[in-house]
């Protein structure tokens, strides 16, 4: 266990993590926001043969884990991590520098309801991003008993309107023809189509689920701006097999960084 102190923080636990099979080495908060599977998977999305020109934009990156597996697959990708709280944002600066990615890799803190001068400052303009992805907090603290950890709290919970804020900041940084996508509960999924109504078509939705024969756990939902083509939905992603163990294509993904395969993706 190692700790982490941001500027006017205290010092915060931390451990140091591996992802993609060790190709990537992160440091999370012990007892705060943490990534890990739905984070790689989301990344998984985007393909060197398919991820094309331009930067890639994680919104809410955390400390960093979407935006650093999409370049660790992808030599060629720039990309932006967008993440508002200054303990986590100060973690994806050292998860940047530590995996030698800071040539291709950096870090805005903002809050996304705010980001103009920010975006500003950074040089950072709207309608220029071919890809924008997003792992939103999952729980309505409306709904929801309060992390104990204010971290945590800020990382996992949020009310469901604010969904429409997450979708309309990705729509406005997503350039003409960009895609967007974002992982989320699969009880979200109404909500999630809701709010991108209007903004992305093509929507394809990507269903997860733990083990074959259960409901979703998960849903990846991915449109293209300006898009009038209509939604469809992508094979079901399945997790795991009956012995627990990850199958064949998720091993691949987890242990070895490979893309989804190219029927669960665009």
């Amino acid at each position: 266990m190692n700790a982490f102190e941001a500027p006017g923080r205290t010092v915060a636990p931390t451990t140091d993590d591996l992802f993609l099979g060790g190709a990537l080495t992160i440091l999370q908060p012990r007892n705060g926001y943490r990534a890990g599977t739905d984070a790689v998977l989301l990344a998984a999305l985007m393909a060197p043969e398919t991820l094309g020109a331009g930067p890639v934009l994680d919104v809410g990156a955390g400390v960093g884990v979407i935006g650093l597996c999409v370049a660790r697959r992808c030599p060629s990708a720039r990309v932006i991590l967008l993440e508002r709280d200054p303990c986590l944002a100060a973690l994806a600066r050292d998860n940047v520098q530590r995996n030698n990615m800071s040539d291709r890799v950096s870090v805005v803190e903002t809050d996304l309801a705010r980001a103009t001068a920010a975006l500003e400052v950074a040089d950072i303009k709207s309608e220029s991003f071919p890809v924008v992805l997003a792992n939103p907090p999952y729980h309505d603290d409306r709904r929801s008993t309060l992390a104990e950890s204010p971290l945590k709290a800020v990382s996992h919970q949020m009310s469901d309107d604010l969904l429409d804020a997450w979708a309309r900041f990705m729509c406005r940084m997503a350039a003409p023809g960009g895609r967007a996508a974002m992982i989320h509960k699969a009880e979200a999924l109404p909500r999630i189509l809701e709010t991108f109504e209007g903004r992305f078509g093509s929507i394809a939705v990507l269903p997860i689920h733990a083990r074959a024969g259960e409901p979703a756990i998960r849903v990846i939902v991915e449109g293209v701006k300006g898009s009038r083509a209509p939604l469809y939905i992508r094979p079901g992603l399945v997790l795991h097999t009956p012995e627990q163990s990850f199958v064949p294509e998720i091993e691949a993904i987890f242990r070895h960084g490979a893309p989804l395969p190219p029927q669960y993706r665009g």
